[in-house]
């Protein structure tokens, strides 16, 4: 690969290898090497810039989880020498809280949850990088509720008046990335078409395999094409007025493997029902930042695995 080092065979092994020296070799310094000194680095809860606030928040994360491992579940990617790569990482991360931070006073507690990091890469480094972790699913374990941790996030900010607001539309989202054309006819326009089907009326789920598996956030897992259509419905019944937009599209289409797709997307909707999982209705005008993989067979998805921050939610709710 131009640019990158010799020893890296191909691109996904340069994400899989480097994710690894940085979190489990305990490397957190190789960051300045393999993070640009200005790169913007944005999650559901707002942009950072520059690598230094990588290289403490990766810090802060191995004081509160020293034996925290990255286990690379897939790496979806595209590119070539020329426009340099994407990649889409879908990690599961497991570690045990032994360390006071942002999670609270050690429980001891062994968790797991995902997390899915894009990143564009040229000449060696990651210069762009967009990153969702399954936070409803870390803080469930440790024994809060999304709930009940987002309203821990605003009182540590000072309360409503002080505390920050989440990424939206509004946000800073500059890059010298550009991304690929998604051809007609591949995995990513289907997936696409389909995304974008999801949040229309009387979508039946055909596009679904009837044996397909579902992973959504708070570490839930479904089996089926119900509980596919349980889990997406599950925000229609408490939000209304979506507005879908797909960011990003990324797959890959390799001989004899099933094509796969990555789509980082945002939905913006009125929390103006009352549910089991968000409770009374606010009125409020939510967003929410997803990254979805996916594995299609002859044409259907027969596994997908959908990420988005609970607790980015429940702060906007909160802050009404």
């Amino acid at each position: 690969m131009k640019g990158f080092d010799k020893k890296y065979r191909s691109f996904p092994e340069y994400i899989l290898k480097i994710t690894k020296q940085i979190w489990e070799g305990k490397d957190v310094n190789s960051i300045a090497k393999f993070y640009t000194d200005d790169i913007p680095v944005r999650s559901p809860f707002g942009v950072t810039y520059g690598n230094k606030p990588v290289i403490d928040a990766t810090f802060a994360t191995l004081k509160e989880f020293p034996n925290r491992q990255l286990l690379g579940e897939d790496v979806i990617w595209n590119g070539d020498d020329e426009v340099g790569y994407h990649s889409s990482h879908r990690i599961l991360s497991k570690g045990t809280h032994l360390g006071d931070g942002s999670y609270g006073k050690p429980t001891g507690k062994d968790i797991y949850y995902r997390v899915i990091a894009d990143c564009a890469c040229k000449n060696n480094q990651v210069y762009d990088e967009w990153i969702v972790r399954d936070q409803g699913a870390m803080v469930r374990q440790l024994g809060f509720s999304p709930k009940e941790f987002a309203q821990k996030i605003i009182d540590n900010e000072g309360g409503i008046e002080k505390a920050s607001k989440v990424f939206n539309y509004n946000s800073d989202m500059r890059s010298d990335y550009k991304p690929v054309t998604v051809l007609v006819d591949t995995v990513g326009s289907k997936y696409s078409n389909i995304l974008r089907k999801i949040f229309t009326d009387n979508y039946d789920f055909y596009d679904y395999a009837r044996a397909s598996s579902i992973y959504w956030p708070g570490n839930r897992i479904g089996h089926g094409r119900e509980d596919v259509e349980k889990f997406w419905k599950s925000l229609k019944e408490a939000f209304s007025d979506f507005k879908f937009s797909i960011e990003h599209v990324g797959y890959l289409e390799e001989e004899n493997k099933n094509p796969k797709a990555t789509i980082r997307w945002f939905l913006t909707a009125n929390h103006s029902k009352e549910s089991a999982e968000f409770e009374k209705p606010t009125n409020k005008n939510i967003f929410i930042m997803g990254i979805n993989h996916a594995e299609l067979s002859e044409g259907d998805v027969i596994r997908e695995w959908v990420l988005f921050d609970e607790v980015a939610i429940w702060k906007q709710i909160l802050m009404k």
